[in-house]
């Protein structure tokens, strides 16, 4: 019985880590330049497409850190 109550507590102990560990997701935001409107935006996922590119070094921790930055990004701010 003793050795029951051990494993299920184990197991219990594992089961809840890998939930708790799941639900941390390390979230970027990129600012992001799209080659046709010459616009800038901030986007949570790294861009996959050729026509928007991540521009100078536009990758940061939280949107708010994001849309201080693209305030001072140069292509950003000269249109």
């Amino acid at each position: 019985m003793k050795k029951f109550l051990i494993a299920t507590a184990v197991a219990t102990l594992a089961a809840t880590s890998a939930f708790g560990q799941a639900a941390v997701v390390s979230t970027e935001y990129y600012v992001v330049r799209d080659a046709t409107t010459k616009k800038c935006t901030i986007v949570d996922k790294k861009p996959t497409t050729t026509t928007t590119t991540v521009v100078d070094n536009g990758i940061f921790k939280t949107r708010a850190e994001a849309e201080t930055g693209m305030k001072t990004i140069k292509v950003c701010t000269e249109n």
